[in-house]
């Protein structure tokens, strides 16, 4: 049977990132739905023909976005490949570290549902809208669509912290429950407790959360072009009828880009207070080049290695022969006197597992479970037999060496002092550490082994909130909005029903959207 362009598309990624897409289920959209599309885009495509970047408008059609229905991402990927970029259906927020890694190959991550009528001006939940009418239509400028995939590498190089994970769960949660037509106020009030807890956890600002604030305020929040008269580029305000319309306002303060943005945090739950402008797109990446020199990934020494050690999470140093070591950093012992340039550290103690690759190819079927530890220094570990290392740092290590730099009966001294090694571990020697990296060298080999310890879990709240969005849809009310649509799109409208139709709408005061598409159906006769 022939794949549909979706499917190919998912046919691509490699495992431990197609445990996060989901089909986008064209059929579940009800009519309102339907209705919810037609107007947000209606009103964006009005409201942003002269206020958002050129591109924009020629950008719906080269990414197959129309006005009257709910994109399909077969559709999309069909447009989508002639600009080397493609589509997959996620379910709401998604971990950046995956993120990250589609958008840098050049995948989009569409949130397969779409946002309640309720919250049809702004909603900090992914959608469909925000997704696909926000981030696609942009890719249609080729330097803006490298900048997308250059801006991905970069965090997904970003390390990021054990309170990063905690704060992206609240921050999850909280969209959820906002989302949830039946969630209570207590509800929503401890989601937003949560998150504000989890905020709070953080010990510093990590090197992620710097990356994502760089992301929000250029691809989700930017503006472009002068500063007194800025046009709109990012998905976030090309996605939003409320945000559109508000950021472009004296209430809205416009700052010149620069890479102190990485250093301002936001609030996805409110419309944003400032923005940043960005001159053109070429000035995006001399912003994101400034930002990449300061991270361990092109660092490295020390600072990476310090980056890592606080981070308390999984992440690899590159070593000077291009071996990539994974595992989380536990302690660095300093050497008498400077080992390289910016490396002052004679030893490095990393818990395991241990993972040794070279090109992000792991190098063993399985990562060693022990501990491991990266000297520094010149010096050569024999593949097997008894080994002496003295090095330059005044490190000095002896034992026995296996295969795959296993080491045995391990003894070291560091400026004469005895040091507490572990008896068993893998041994690495290195010159010097050309970076330090966030997440697995191989994030493929890692997630084969340890990925239904870490698997993306989408949740019973996540599951309830989707159920009681359908069932809080009234029977008559979504027949009523069937018949409606029915009649847009086989072109036969009748005044007589459609009168009809709006006086049972008045048994459901509450839901303005479906007079909103009596009228403009009138208006056509």
């Amino acid at each position: 049977m022939m794949m549909t362009p979706t499917e190919r598309t998912i046919a691509r990624l490699p495992a431990h990132l197609r445990r996060y897409v989901v089909s986008q289920d064209y059929a579940a959209y009800t009519s309102r739905d339907q209705a919810v599309w037609r107007n947000i885009l209606g009103s964006l495509r009005g409201h942003l023909a002269d206020k958002a970047h050129p591109v924009y408008l020629e950008g719906l059609e080269a990414t197959g976005i129309g006005s009257e229905c709910i994109p399909s991402l077969d559709e999309m990927n069909e447009k989508l490949a002639r600009l080397g970029w493609a589509c997959v259906g996620v379910r709401g927020f998604i971990p950046p570290a995956v993120f990250t890694e589609l958008q840098a190959m050049g995948v989009l991550a569409i949130a397969a549902d779409i946002r309640t009528h309720e919250h049809i001006e702004y909603t900090p939940a992914p959608d469909i809208v925000h997704e696909s009418a926000g981030h696609a239509p942009i890719i249609a400028n080729r330097r803006y669509a490298e900048y997308l995939k250059a801006c991905g590498l970069v965090g997904f190089k970003a390390i990021a912290s054990v309170e990063d994970q905690a704060v992206f769960e609240a921050i999850r949660n909280l969209s959820v429950v906002k989302e949830d037509p039946d969630a209570s106020e207590e509800e929503a009030a401890h989601a937003q407790a949560r998150l504000e807890a989890a905020s709070a956890s953080r010990r510093y600002v990590s090197e992620s959360t710097r990356a994502s604030r760089l992301y929000w305020w250029t691809a989700e929040y930017g503006l472009i072009g002068s500063v007194a008269s800025p046009r709109i580029y990012g998905a976030g305000l090309l996605s939003s009828i409320g945000e559109a319309q508000h950021c472009l306002t004296p209430a809205v303060k416009k700052l010149p880009l620069s890479v102190a943005c990485a250093d301002m945090d936001y609030d996805i739950t409110r419309m944003q207070p400032q923005l940043f402008v960005a001159r053109d797109f070429e000035h995006l990446f001399e912003v994101l080049a400034e930002f990449e020199s300061t991270l361990s990934w092109k660092r490295g020494g020390d600072f990476g290695l310090t980056e890592a050690l606080r981070a308390r999470t999984v992440n690899h140093l590159v070593l000077a022969d291009g071996r990539e070591v994974t595992g989380r950093v536990l302690e660095m012992l300093a050497a008498p006197r400077e080992v390289a340039p910016g490396l002052g550290t004679a030893l490095v103690c990393m818990e395991g597992p241990i993972m040794a690759s070279r090109g992000g190819r792991a190098l063993d079927d399985k990562p060693w479970s022990g501990p491991a530890l990266v000297a520094f220094g010149a010096g050569t570990l024999p593949e097997r037999g008894p080994f002496k290392l003295s090095l330059e740092s005044g490190l000095e290590l002896e034992g026995f060496a296996t295969d795959g730099g296993q080491v045995l009966a391990l003894r070291g001294r560091l400026a004469g002092r005895e040091l507490a090694l572990p008896a068993v571990a893998k041994l690495f020697v290195s010159t010097h550490l050309p970076s330090v990296a966030g997440g697995p060298s191989d994030p493929a080999t890692w997630d084969r082994w340890y990925g239904e310890l870490s698997a993306f879990a989408e949740g019973d709240g996540e599951e309830k909130a989707r159920t009681r969005k359908a069932l809080a849809l009234h029977p008559a009310l979504a027949a009523l909005y069937r018949e409606v649509r029915k009649m847009r799109e086989t072109h036969s409208v009748k005044p007589e029903r459609l009168s009809q139709i709006a006086a049972a709408a008045t048994d459901f005061p509450d839901d303005w959207l479906l007079r909103a598409e009596v009228e403009e159906l009138r208006r056509r006769v």
